[in-house]
């Protein structure tokens, strides 16, 4: 199965990279030439997004000849066996490709976290876990303070260091419930120094975050997380699962 789909992805590609290639006029007249073009336009799709963007440097007359032996039962220039250890190494390969990029991109995140950090310390009402979790207080409440026992309800927005917004229940209008164990570990102790009706910012490093694999796609590799977090209720969290 998987050989037929790389093949397929192969095709996909050629076509896709030809700048000879010029559109035909295609009409979809019956429900199956909807399904074909479909299934055609995503493997197009899937090629333009995660094998073009890598700049391969394959042979496209090569992988032709690959796909024209194998639709009209042609002479091997591999065997099946061959072809299948080829196949391998190549998903080998990308993949050691796609971890080295990853470790490039969490290094790259983790300098920069580094810089942030230092000089965030040194701003007014920063305060400094000995985790290494920072925060700010914007207003302080005076209900319940949650413990790992509860399930709390907040707002938040959530951040980069250069202020870009990846998530928030504020734009999204409805306040989220979670138990206070149930998210990173920089969440969890940030929320427990809260009392309802705070309003906190944390300044999350990677390693109280998602750590150096990240949250793809939205989170990088030991991406540093700022969260604005409003306290709204603290819950009872009898029956929750941890």
């Amino acid at each position: 199965m998987k050989t037929k789909i790389i093949l397929l992805l192969a095709v996909a590609f050629i076509f896709s990279s030809f700048t000879a290639y010029s559109q035909k006029a295609i009409k979809l007249t019956t429900h199956e030439d909807s399904i074909a073009y479909s299934l055609g336009l995503n493997l197009g799709q899937y090629i333009l997004n995660n094998i073009i963007k890598d700049a391969l440097n394959i042979d496209k007359d090569i992988i032709l000849e690959g796909v024209e032996n194998g639709l009209l039962q042609q002479s091997q220039l591999l065997s099946d066996q061959e072809m299948q250890m080829n196949l391998q190494v190549f998903q080998q390969e990308q993949m050691e490709m796609q971890q080295k990029k990853q470790k490039e991109l969490a290094d790259k995140n983790k300098e920069e976290a580094k810089t942030f950090f230092e000089k965030n310390r040194k701003e007014k009402g920063i305060i400094e876990t000995e985790s290494g979790l920072q925060y700010k207080v914007v207003k302080e409440g005076n209900g319940k303070k949650p413990t790992q026992d509860n399930v709390v309800k907040v707002h938040y927005t959530g951040k980069f260091i250069n202020g870009e917004v990846f998530d928030s229940s504020v734009d999204r209008g409805e306040p989220i419930e979670f138990p206070v164990t149930g998210v990173i570990p920089g969440w969890t102790e940030g929320l427990q120094l809260m009392t309802e009706g705070s309003k906190y910012i944390f300044y999350i490093p990677s390693d109280l975050g998602y750590g150096d694999r990240g949250a793809p796609p939205a989170i990088e590799p030991a991406a540093t997380l700022i969260f604005d977090v409003e306290l709204l209720e603290v819950k009872d969290g009898k029956g929750v699962i941890k």
